[in-house]
């Protein structure tokens, strides 16, 4: 996914900049339209921007379908970049900060190998998260709203009106959700012998 360095260096035929789907909070995204790139696409982050490089010739819904396809691999390579017990706190703080005013102030965060059935948990009266090592190599969206819906257990407790109001200012809670509903569907599904070269 890291760019050629000639493509970068030449001059785009058409250069478009929207926000990203994901919403406020995001980067913004340029798209990069070059007569000298005939079929592949690449995207990289610069700064707060992510930037998607495709051929002149695309059309404008070829152009989305990529920037979708470049945005959830950049993701995924993201998310594989593991994080440790530290990064984890830092990255819960800096979420709680963006989305909680800094409010959610959890007293320690942690994977964990012992949750098989839940993707994290909350002890509000402790200020402890804990997330499950699941989680790793998910997305990074996804990893966020986990550890946003932990953090809201340290504001609201149960899973009323006023914790799910806290969850709608993360733009990305229903594809999170939707990801994570799709690997427990995907896990209930029967095993079937000879499939994947078994």
């Amino acid at each position: 996914m890291s760019a050629d360095p000639l493509q970068r260096a030449a001059a785009p035929q058409r250069s478009t900049t929207s926000p990203s789907a994901g919403g406020p909070g995001t980067s913004a995204i340029e798209v990069r339209r070059s007569s000298r790139r005939r079929r592949t696409v690449s995207a990289y982050r610069e700064g707060d921007r992510t930037i998607v490089l495709i051929p002149a010739r695309m059309s404008e819904a070829e152009e989305r379908r990529w920037v979708n396809v470049m945005l959830d691999k950049l993701a995924t390579q993201e998310s594989k970049r593991r994080l440790g017990d530290t990064e984890l706190a830092e990255r819960a703080e800096r979420l709680s900060a963006q989305y909680f005013d800094g409010r959610a102030r959890p007293t320690s965060v942690r994977w964990v190998t012992n949750q098989n059935t839940r993707w994290g948990s909350c002890t509000p009266a402790e200020g402890s998260i804990r997330l499950s090592h699941r989680l790793q190599g998910m997305p990074e969206y996804v990893v966020d709203y986990v550890l946003l819906h932990e953090l809201a257990h340290l504001l609201v407790p149960g899973h009323g009106p006023r914790f799910w109001r806290l969850l709608e200012a993360y733009p990305r809670t229903e594809r999170a959700r939707g990801y994570l509903e799709g690997v427990v569907a995907a896990d209930r599904l029967p095993h079937v012998p000879g499939a994947r070269g078994e």
